[in-house]
């Protein structure tokens, strides 16, 4: 599993450097219960599909949106909900992307548009009762957490 987990945990971290000039830590990866409710406001979330099904999310605070947001945008920039929804579905897009392309010499992938959910505590769920959901956590800011999750079929 280690060797499907490492390329989104790769990608992750080079993403948030290249694209924001942030780090970010992984923690340790866990299964989520498909109704868990987590600490979470905003979750980006791209579809797999083709020869992988299922799909990436990031999760995060309101705050930590926001503050990412600003880094996208520049620190002077001023931003709207909109702005922070639309930071947090190009950060996803582009992890998927990413990972797509390092993972085309296994599978062919195809991803989606990303989606945006805003709401406290919102779960993530796919209908598949089979689908487990990887959850990797990110320390940013150094007291902020990003959830990273995984359902793959």
């Amino acid at each position: 599993m280690e060797r499907y987990i490492q390329p989104f945990v790769q990608v992750s971290k080079s993403v948030f450097k290249e694209l924001l000039n942030c780090d970010i830590t992984p923690g340790r990866a866990y299964f989520v219960k498909k109704d868990a409710f987590l600490d979470w406001d905003v979750s980006g979330i791209i579809a797999l599909t083709g020869e992988v099904r299922g799909l990436i999310s990031i999760s995060m605070k309101s705050h930590t949106a926001a503050r990412l947001a600003r880094l996208l945008m520049g620190d002077e920039a001023s931003y709207t909900d909109a702005d922070v929804v639309d930071a947090v579905g190009e950060i996803v897009n582009i992890i998927a992307g990413n990972v797509k392309k390092k993972l085309e010499d296994m599978f062919r992938i195809i991803i989606s548009l990303p989606t945006v959910v805003r709401g406290k505590a919102h779960a993530v769920v796919l209908p598949e009762e089979r689908t487990r959901l990887l959850c990797i956590p990110f320390t940013v800011f150094d007291a902020d957490t990003i959830w990273l999750t995984l359902a793959i079929d």
